[in-house]
């Protein structure tokens, strides 16, 4: 287990740490911690998943189900890591 440190910003700054982690259904120290790896872990895409978001765009397209924005961002933010699952109901 590692030890928590607490780290001071400004009330606009915590506002919108949290706010962000409440859209997204994360506590602010799991939204600050994926933020502390987006430069440094680069996300691997492949073509597979580029045709099966192109199969899934037309399908919109045609007039199936979209989800929503925020639903797809927690989803994307998944690739790469252990938290990865394909996308639900498939």
């Amino acid at each position: 287990m590692s030890a928590n440190v607490q780290i001071e910003v400004d009330e606009r700054t915590a506002g919108a740490l949290q706010t962000r982690a409440a859209e997204l259904g994360v506590t602010v120290a799991e939204l600050v911690a994926e933020l502390a790896t987006l430069e440094s872990e680069p996300i691997a895409v492949d073509a597979e998943d580029v045709a099966e978001l192109d199969r899934r765009w037309k399908a919109v397209e045609r007039g199936g189900h979209a989800a929503s924005h925020d639903r797809v961002v927690r989803w994307l933010r998944t690739w790469g890591t252990d938290r990865f699952r394909p996308w639900p109901g498939q």
